[in-house]
């Protein structure tokens, strides 16, 4: 499987991807990459440590001539995010990820690539594997669960790192250089509903939202794309204002870092009220496709009858949850005042699902200004529980604040102009990255992240363009020949 990676150049970086798509690796299922990661360090004599996290450190000694340079640590997490098609059948617990080659991209069928943050794991192992590669002392550091919690990080213990640089190697955007990220939390609504016997005189209906782009719930925020729970809302609010429908279940969205691509709710509807109730639903449906023709082409929004459901919501919970989602806010909440087109504040309407008579409602916030953060998980918050919600806010992950000044960017530029012959763009960025809290707890910890061009990361049409990483991998081996002297 896979055999047309072997093709493809840098044959050094594909060597090491080609095994990472067969191993799964769910964030907090990351224990056979784990396992793989020791084993590979080991057999290679390398010095490898396990944190109890599962975190794994890989060191590697400079090579003749670079040990009186500043030791730097590579560093990229080893869990990816899991998501495919609703028609693909696949068990991200067993299954290997399967890649094609289109117009100059790697692509997985029906599934997320990986690339985020496989890649950037590959490389550092390549550099490790490399027999005239020049390098410092380098340590590899392979975090576990960044996507759904930034685990790894948090449990990152302050006595593991000996480097003063740490390389990122986990951004999307060839040519743009990171020196800062946005800090965020995730806040949860827990909604308590009555189920009541459903009504036997109704008629039942499946609505269906799908075909949407989804995407990285911080990078592509800003980018005019729906979510798909917000779609759902404004289709079943306005029809229960007129038809007063059943509620019966609704189950939009995943992950709490990706815009909702798809959805679904099963409703009844009194048969007096079914002609006007599809009037209403087909009409939106129009102006749904027309409002996002541009950015979501394939959008497909579908209402068929459904077989009876046994148990329906009662008028008034319905009511109240769908004005709780509809009065959740979603999407790009404050532009940077200072920062020309960067998004200050946003918050993401991830996922809605019906668990053990609650709704569970999840919802993430991002913002580079704590006290704009601050007021964004509130103003979540207030709309929850006006519904009658329990609420709870995660612990968070800090931001990562700019440093124009630093060291490590000055030799990232140099060598991108030195091998492209063009500037590179430098700037902070809406997603969170792991450089936040590893800064909090090695405050002298000089940083940076580049990658290259992945796009739709957090969707199965997740893909990376090829020839960037060619571009990235040169660019990396070139900072690595260049790093100061201690």
């Amino acid at each position: 499987m896979n055999e047309h990676l072997d093709k493809l150049e840098p044959r050094a970086v594909f060597e090491q991807f080609k095994p990472i798509l067969s191993i799964p690796r769910p964030s907090k299922k990351e224990e056979k990459m784990t396992a793989y990661l020791k084993q590979w360090g080991e057999s290679r004599g390398l010095e490898t440590i396990v944190e109890e996290i599962g975190n794994v450190i890989i060191r590697k000694p400079a090579t003749k001539g670079m040990e009186n340079r500043k030791m730097v640590c590579l560093q990229s997490h080893i869990d990816m995010v899991c998501e495919k098609n609703s028609d693909k059948v696949f068990n991200f617990e067993t299954d290997a990820i399967e890649t094609y080659v289109e117009d100059g991209w790697l692509k997985a069928k029906g599934t997320t690539l990986g690339a985020d943050d496989g890649i950037g794991v590959a490389t550092a192992l390549a550099i490790l594997d490399s027999k005239d590669i020049a390098h410092p002392d380098i340590e590899c550091l392979f975090t576990v669960d960044e996507e759904t919690g930034l685990t790894g990080a948090f449990h990152l213990r302050e006595s593991s790192l000996k480097s003063n640089i740490l390389i990122n190697l986990d951004s999307e955007d060839e040519g743009e250089m990171f020196i800062g990220c946005a800090g965020g939390v995730d806040t949860l609504g827990y909604m308590p509903v009555t189920m009541e016997p459903a009504c036997q005189h109704a008629v039942p209906y499946l609505l269906t939202i799908k075909g949407l782009k989804g995407g990285h719930s911080g990078d592509d925020i800003n980018k005019g794309l729906a979510c798909a729970n917000k779609l759902l809302t404004r289709i079943f609010w306005k029809v229960n204002t007129v038809c007063k429908i059943k509620l019966c279940d609704i189950d939009g969205g995943n992950l709490r870092n990706a815009i909702a691509r798809e959805a679904k709710v099963v409703f009844m509807v009194n048969p007096n009220h079914e002609e006007q109730m599809l009037n209403i639903v087909n009409t939106m449906i129009e102006q749904m496709k027309f409002e996002f023709r541009t950015t979501e082409p394939n959008l497909q929004i579908t209402i068929e009858k459904t077989d009876r459901p046994e148990t329906m919501m009662t008028r008034d919970d319905a009511t109240k949850l769908l004005n709780c989602l509809y009065a959740i806010p979603h999407g790009v909440l404050a532009m940077s005042r200072e920062i020309p087109n960067f998004v200050e504040t946003s918050t993401n309407l991830a996922s809605v699902k019906i668990k053990d008579g609650e709704v569970h409602i999840v919802t993430s916030q991002r913002s580079s200004v704590e006290s704009a953060l601050d007021a964004a998980k509130s103003r979540v918050e207030a709309c929850m529980l006006m519904a009658g919600c329990r609420v709870e806010h995660t612990d968070g992950y800090p931001g990562w604040t700019p440093n124009t000044d630093s060291e490590i960017l000055n030799v990232v530029v140099a060598s991108y102009e030195r091998l492209f012959n063009k500037k590179p763009i430098v700037r902070a960025i809406h997603a969170g990255l792991e450089c936040g809290l590893i800064g909090k707890k090695y405050p002298k910890m000089d940083m940076i992240s580049y990658g290259p061009t992945l796009r739709g990361v957090h969707s199965p049409d997740e893909k990376m363009d090829i020839k960037t990483l060619q571009m990235f991998w040169e660019h990396t081996i070139d900072i690595l020949k260049n790093i100061p002297e201690k």
